[in-house]
C-alpha cells in the first residue's frame, strides 16, 4: 500500500517560518517521522512539495496506480485552489487534509478550505503529529476496504 504526502506552498520553509504556528520541525524532519510511522504500519510513502498549484496538479495527474491514498497539506492553496481540489477529486482516492496550525482559530480567510468537503477528514492544529494521525487513519481505512 502506498500513500502520498502532498505539501503546498511555503511548507519547504518549516522550521524557519512563524514557529508559533508551525513549530520548529522542518519538512524533512516531518517526512522522517512519517517514514518511521509508515514502516510500523507496513505502508510505503511518497512525498511531494511544491510552491506552485499547477505543479501539484501535474503531480496528482501522474500518480501511479499503486497509490491508494493521499495526505494533503495544501498550505495557502487550501483557501482558493480549485484546480488542486479538482485534481484531488479526479484521483478518486481517499484524502485526509492536514494543517499544522488550527486554521479555524486564525484569520477569517484561513478558516475556509476548498478541500475539506472532498476529504475523508481534516486534522488541524495538532502540529506535525497530524501527519502521523492522517497516515494511521488512511492505513486502517484502506486495509478495511
Amino acid at each position: 500500500m502506498k500513500i502520498v504526502i502532498l505539501n503546498g506552498p511555503n511548507l519547504n520553509m518549516l522550521g524557519r517560518r512563524e514557529q508559533s504556528y508551525y513549530g520548529v520541525k522542518t519538512l524533512a524532519d516531518i517526512e522522517e517521522l512519517v517514514v518511521e510511522k509508515a514502516r510500523d504500519l507496513e505502508v510505503e510513502t511518497e512525498f511531494y512539495q511544491s510552491n506552485h498549484e499547477g505543479a501539484l496538479v501535474d503531480y496528482l495527474q501522474a500518480l501511479t496506480p499503486d497509490v491508494e491514498g493521499i495526505v494533503v497539506n495544501a498550505g495557502a492553496i487550501t483557501h482558493y485552489g480549485v484546480s488542486l481540489r479538482d485534481a484531488l477529486i479526479d484521483s478518486r482516492l481517499p484524502i485526509v487534509e492536514v494543517h499544522l496550525s488550527n486554521i479555524h482559530a486564525r484569520e477569517e480567510f484561513r478558516r475556509h478550505s476548498v478541500i475539506a468537503d472532498v476529504a475523508q477528514g481534516q486534522i488541524a492544529g495538532l502540529g506535525w503529529q497530524g501527519y502521523l494521525f492522517a497516515l494511521e487513519y488512511l492505513s486502517t481505512h484502506l486495509k478495511q476496504l
